[in-house]
């Protein structure tokens, strides 16, 4: 669900007005589900029956099954797996019109201005023994718990929520956010920025709408510039005790487990799945929408581009295990030595 502290929702609306707005009506003429009424956007795991959803791919035929959506864009191939309950849209660009209807609900005017003032939300909240440095700015319906201290010139985005006991550094920015109790963050960090997103690539690159949240769970330190993007629609989530080094990209829509480590200039591309406890060392990347295992270690310069399971050890770019990485390795070198025998 679009979380409205961070994004201003112009509905409920029926889908006819919505269509007319943005012009698909001509298109969709006589859709029968025109009249209904769109209370909020979701995932198609976490959409409700009065939730629009979005089926573009066939990689995600089986959330589409279990859905409760009450109406779905789909793409060719997917119709026959909307469940009984849910209305569906086919039509031959669903991200374009997804991408319309999301403008229209949630307006680029009015989401995701960092510390904009929410007439709305209320004045922020803080607990006691809260220090803020010079010129931090916080903005509307913020909560910042016990014991939290906020360096100088930083900012904080209305209705994010901040725990106890943590500590920002100077510089930072932070929005679209709900942060743990204990959380590090070092200089220049910024958290909840648009994520990465485009359709027509190329061409037109028209930007996707930013609409979810970043959640840092208990324990998280992040270091210094390193960027982590809202989710898209959902989440992007770092675990409970993870420790992120400095110069490292997160992207939209990521989740990464409880106590990993990711050493400096790694990137992660948007959707990468990383389970607990895995090691990420300096330099590696992701491709997106890929699983790492639970447990496993990737070796600087990596380049993971499929899912792999837990306890993998990787290097190597593509990245495979490491062992086939080194008798790669020893083949080459003995290929490029020649046979001494002669």
């Amino acid at each position: 669900m679009v979380d409205t502290r961070f994004h201003r929702f112009a509905g409920p609306t029926t889908l006819g007005t919505i269509l007319t707005a943005t012009g698909w009506s001509d298109a969709l003429a006589g859709l029968p589900a025109s009249d209904f009424a769109i209370a909020g956007v979701a995932e198609l795991d976490l959409a409700g029956p009065h939730d629009l959803a979005l089926a573009a791919h066939l990689n995600y035929v089986e959330e589409l099954r279990a859905t409760s959506a009450g109406l779905v864009i789909v793409a060719a191939g997917l119709r026959d797996a909307v469940p009984a309950h849910s209305q569906s849209i086919l039509v031959e660009q669903p991200h374009q019109l997804f991408a319309d209807i999301l403008d229209y609900l949630y307006p680029g005017s009015t989401r995701s201005i960092i510390a904009a003032l929410r007439d709305d939300l209320g004045a922020p909240i803080l607990e006691r023994d809260v220090v803020l440095g010079t010129n931090v700015v916080v903005g509307s319906g913020v909560q910042i718990g016990r014991g939290t201290i906020i360096g100088a010139n930083t900012v904080i985005g209305s209705g994010v929520t901040i725990g106890r006991n943590c500590t920002i550094a100077p510089n930072c920015t932070i929005d679209c956010a709900h942060l743990g109790n204990g959380v590090t963050i070092h200089s220049g960090v910024r958290i909840g920025t648009e994520g990465f997103g485009w359709l027509d690539h190329g061409r037109s690159n028209r930007k996707i709408p930013q609409l979810g949240r970043v959640i840092v769970q208990d324990h998280v330190e992040i270091g210094a510039n390193s960027t982590i993007d809202r989710g898209a629609l959902g989440d992007t989530v770092v675990g409970e005790g993870t420790k992120i080094d400095n110069l490292v990209q997160i992207g939209h829509n990521c989740r990464i487990g409880r106590n990993c480590l990711i050493a400096a200039m790694s990137g992660l591309s948007g959707s990468t799945i990383v389970g607990d406890g895995v090691l990420m060392g300096g330099g590696t990347g992701t491709s997106g929408h890929l699983t790492i295992g639970a447990g496993s270690v990737i070796h600087g310069r990596a380049a993971v581009t499929k899912n792999w399971p837990p306890g993998s050890k990787l290097a190597g770019a593509p990245a495979q295990d490491i062992r086939d990485f080194w008798r790669e390795i020893a083949v080459m070198r003995k290929l490029s030595k020649g046979d001494k025998r002669k």
